[in-house]
């Protein structure tokens, strides 16, 4: 199928799009109409708010905000008798296993929730942290049954038929003080994370977040069924036509009549809430992110950066490849995140 209005279905430049303007310092509203395709009328706000910068970064003084989380929220169609009340977000862990790497070995959660039919992930390192939805005892419910489900303690053996055993390893873990844990909120990425995109970062930060809970011995990685910044990967894959095209990542998802970022962080705050976490220590670049949780009640002590191993030392685009460049500048100049530009890309405004 192709355009119905054939007289500027083709085009290469840009659209400017002036709401993104990071010299704005009050609420403004603006309606971008773009005459192409019929698109019309797409709206967005910029707003001041907090900084998180954690004194490592200096590009941003703004928080953008381009937030439309109602227009994700659904209602569910997945029979429950845990969900009663559809007023607010309610998530259940249904089953949870022991998944080893070559790294070490984590806890995979599966979460459903009221508010789609989506089946998001919790990836937890760490037998401190545990779910208060799992581990609740179910109508009719045996041991064989929980044990099936994930809802025991320790690690299984070869004949176990009691889902409460204490484990040697069990009864030091509470008398540990362990800092608030690393908690990344990550929104699924097929083309970054299984192909291999150079279009983005989303492979890397999700390595490097494994890696880093890994390393302290707990964290959470909430992984979130949110393709192409909540567009899905239909949409995102006619992005990055409409990036070949000329258009940076903003533009294209506006000509598609959606927002920046149409992500929400609803199900992620439940979770959290699920896992007894109140308190953490958030991998992130995105203020908007930030905000989010906290406003969910989530207190988040700490922002740590994010940094793309391409921009952490001796910048070379022809190495990591001009694309990838291009997007993580945009996140920044364009949606607010709180990266430090490499000096040899700050000057270039078409890269």
């Amino acid at each position: 199928m192709g355009f119905h209005n054939t007289e500027e279905a083709i085009f290469t430049q840009p659209l400017d799009v002036s709401t993104y303007n990071t010299s704005l310092k009050t609420e403004t509203s603006t309606t971008i109409t773009i005459p192409i395709a019929n698109v019309t009328s797409t709206k967005c706000s910029t707003s001041s708010k907090k900084n998180f910068t954690n004194g490592l970064t200096n590009n941003h003084i703004l928080r953008h905000s381009f937030r439309t989380s109602d227009a994700i929220k659904t209602l569910s169609t997945t029979p429950s008798t845990f969900f009663k009340n559809n007023n607010s977000v309610k998530v259940e862990c249904q089953v949870r296993a022991r998944i080893p790497t070559s790294s070490g070995e984590f806890f995979l959660h599966l979460y459903r929730n009221n508010r789609d039919n989506k089946e998001h992930l919790a990836i937890v390192y760490g037998d401190n942290i545990r779910s208060n939805s799992l581990d609740a005892s179910r109508p009719g419910e045996n041991e064989m049954d929980r044990i099936i489900r994930g809802a025991y303690k320790g690690r299984l053996k070869p004949g176990q038929i009691k889902s409460d055993i204490n484990d040697d390893d069990d009864s030091n873990i509470s008398s540990i003080q362990l800092p608030p844990p690393l908690v990344r909120i990550h929104s699924e990425c097929f083309t970054g994370e299984t192909v291999h995109s150079a279009r983005c970062d989303c492979g890397e930060q999700l390595d490097e977040a494994m890696r880093l809970m890994q390393l302290e011995g707990h964290g959470v990685v909430i992984y979130l069924r949110q393709e192409g910044r909540g567009i899905g990967l239909a949409d995102k894959l006619r992005a990055y036509n409409l990036q070949d095209l000329g258009h940076d990542t903003v533009t294209a998802n506006l000509f598609l009549k959606h927002p920046p970022d149409l992500r929400n962080y609803d199900v992620a705050t439940k979770i959290l809430e699920d896992l007894n976490l109140s308190t953490i220590r958030l991998l992130t670049n995105n203020p908007d992110k930030i905000e989010q949780i906290e406003e969910a009640g989530i207190k988040v002590i700490e922002r740590v950066p994010m940094v793309p191993i391409a921009w952490q030392s001796n910048h070379n685009s022809n190495r990591i490849g001009k694309e990838v460049d291009q997007y993580l500048k945009v996140k920044v100049e364009r949606m607010g995140h709180l990266l430090n530009i490499p000096e040899t890309l700050l000057h270039i405004d078409n890269i």
